[in-house]
């Protein structure tokens, strides 16, 4: 439910000149229709339009009297981008259930936005100990599993500018903090097919995440699983990196991609 006192009047007229201009379909809206239907003087009909183009939400045909407003393909691409990420943490959900029943730990899945990554689902794992990340949280990706999974999976430069952009900041003593330390990082975790943080974001903690790809081949996310770190190390996070990459071939899978490309690479 929202809070009447903090709804910004403004905005809510433009959100309904864009249902207004929907209804019209292919055909388009004239400005003095709008502005009748909106109850509006033309001038501040106008203005809002102008604003709503400005950004692409809309786009214009004609001129004069003839001018005429319709949908801009930015809404498409914010619709694409919308479905895309409920469609990735609606899909996850059942494998990070599955992860979190074969591990004991927290699972979770993120999504890349901007330069930061950002959980968008978690199961969390039995027990007392509970990672509470809330949703939605951003997180730098050098010193998170699932940034890293990322990162390592986009081309080499996207991935280096992101990491200038952001900065390597230190968490703990155990964070990667040069670049061209996380580099060299980034090559390990395509090689193997799974990224770790091992103890870089939180001291005592481990999360080793895998990308997921989308039938396009482009990496649209990844999960990892989280948990205080092992006393018998090695073994155990390889052996969660295994079960993780599994994990995110078979999400990758359900969205009509293939299985992680270092693998295919390795053979």
């Amino acid at each position: 439910m929202t809070d009447e006192r903090y709804r910004v009047q403004s905005l809510g007229r433009a959100l309904d000149l864009l249902e207004l201009i929907a209804r019209q379909g292919r055909d388009g809206a004239r400005l003095s229709d709008l502005a009748r239907d909106l109850t509006l003087s033309k001038a501040a009909t106008y203005a809002i339009l102008q604003t709503l183009l400005a950004h692409g939400v809309i786009a214009d045909v004609g001129e004069g009297q003839s001018r005429r407003y319709r949908l801009g393909l930015t809404l498409a691409r914010l619709g694409e981008l919308a479905v895309a990420n409920l469609s990735l943490s609606d899909l996850a959900l059942p494998i990070l259930r599955e992860m979190t029943e074969e591990t004991g730990m927290t699972s979770r899945v993120a999504v890349l936005d901007g330069a930061y990554a950002v959980v968008v689902g978690r199961v969390d794992g039995p027990g007392t100990v509970r990672f509470g990340d809330a949703l939605g949280r951003r997180e730098s990706p050098h010193c998170s599993a699932v940034g890293k999974a990322m990162l390592a999976a986009m081309p080499r430069r996207d991935a280096e500018a992101i990491l200038r952009q952001t900065g390597l900041p230190r968490r703990t003593p155990h964070t990667i903090t040069t670049l061209a330390a996380m580099l060299r990082e980034l090559t390990t975790v395509h090689e193997r097919g799974y990224a770790v943080d091992d103890e870089e974001d939180v001291e005592g903690v481990i999360c080793v995440g895998a990308c997921v790809y989308d039938r396009a081949g482009t990496a649209t996310g990844a999960i990892s699983v989280t948990g205080l770190k092992p006393r018998q190390e090695n073994g155990r996070i390889d052996e969660l990196g295994q079960i993780v990459r599994r994990h995110a071939d078979k999400l990758s899978a359900s969205l009509g991609g293939s299985a992680n490309r270092s693998l295919r690479a390795a053979g």
